[in-house]
């Protein structure tokens, strides 16, 4: 018997584009999933987010492109992410399990640092 684990990859904004759509994985395999946008390049931070079926969004990872991940609470073991420039990154779930499946979905935004002063 061949057990799944899906991950459901869904956006809907403007100028943020997510792929593979929807991902279907196989379970103890990876899911990698790619985030790019037509913004300028300010907008350089990533976040990658994770929805369960019946429950609320939770941050997986906050990248910034030239910095390193920052995963939380969330173990590194279970989640790679990377910010190959600006405009794009990617989030791997690693060892998939039936618990993974839900919609992950990433937000871009620029760095809110103004002129030296956080806001």
């Amino acid at each position: 018997m061949v057990t799944r684990a899906d991950a459901e990859l869904q956006c809907h904004c403007q100028g943020v584009t997510q792929h593979p759509e929807i991902n279907w994985s196989l379970v103890s395999k990876s899911a990698e999933m790619n985030c790019s946008h037509n913004k300028d390049a300010g907008h350089n931070q990533m976040y990658w987010y994770r929805q369960r079926p019946g429950e609320t969004m939770t941050l997986v990872v906050y990248t910034v492109f030239g910095g390193q991940p920052d995963y939380g609470k969330l173990p590194q073991t279970k989640y790679s992410a990377v910010k190959e420039s600006s405009e794009s990154g990617a989030l791997t779930v690693k060892d998939l399990q039936l618990e993974d499946a839900g919609v992950y979905f990433c937000a871009v935004s620029k760095h809110s640092d103004v002129r030296g002063k956080r806001n």
